[in-house]
């Protein structure tokens, strides 16, 4: 049972929105949907009146949003501490933590990402999520792992990555495999050689037997290459 607050008083605005995003935030948690946070419950486990909420959030849909970008700070930490070495490596890396923080917080990123967002021009989760993409996609670029515009090769590879974990959390009932590493494994590496293969594909191709055979070649030179061998991304 929640215990009515006090009258915030002059300068004490911001801590009263995190006090309120908090509240919110625990009923999340405790609900794992977005609809048990109207204003008047997140009021009431605040201990604040219903208009204390209207003064910082316009209506719910900004109130769970802001709730929600809570979480994405994470993401950003993910991504710089897989960053480093190999890029290609580097790259399945990031990938892989895009996707285990996506099925970590569900609720949050359906939210952000599963749906139309309610304002104009680019949501900053969206945007944030990208330009961690790019970031790891330029070094890529960088070390001619793959060849064009870093932004239309991490487009294609966060499309990859964000359409497994969308399945996941839109369709749970779907018999997915029981190893949800492997197949995520399987879906960045698929992305990833896909994305730096076609990068060098002309523009004609030839007929699929002769392309099947190319392919079947290239594969061989790699297991028999020499050198120092290296994990797959």
């Amino acid at each position: 049972m929640s215990t009515r607050r006090v009258r915030a008083r002059r300068g004490e605005g911001a801590l009263l929105r995190e006090e309120i995003l908090r509240a919110a935030e625990s009923l999340l948690a405790e609900t794992g949907s977005e609809d048990a946070l109207t204003l008047r419950a997140v009021a009431m486990r605040a201990g604040v009146s219903t208009p204390s909420v209207y003064l910082h959030f316009t209506d719910k849909e900004a109130l769970v949003e802001a709730v929600c970008m809570r979480v994405w700070d994470e993401l950003r930490r993910l991504f710089t501490d897989n960053l480093g070495g190999d890029p290609f490596l580097a790259l399945g890396r990031c990938a892989r933590a895009y996707a285990r923080f996506a099925l970590d917080h569900p609720v949050q990123y359906r939210v952000l990402m599963m749906r139309p967002s309610a304002g104009p021009g680019v949501p900053p989760a969206a945007a944030a999520a990208f330009r961690h993409m790019v970031n790891a996609v330029s070094a890529c670029v960088e070390a001619r792992m793959f060849e064009g515009d870093p932004e239309e090769v991490a487009l294609g590879l966060w499309s990859a990555v964000h359409g497994y974990v969308s399945l996941l959390i839109a369709q749970p009932s779907f018999p997915w495999p029981r190893d949800r590493e492997a197949l995520l494994d399987h879906i960045v590496r698929q992305a990833g050689f896909g994305a730096a293969m076609y990068s060098r594909l002309p523009h004609r191709l030839p007929p699929s037997t002769e392309l099947a055979a190319c392919l079947d070649d290239f594969g061989a030179r790699l297991a028999a290459g020499g050198g120092e061998s290296q994990p797959s991304p």
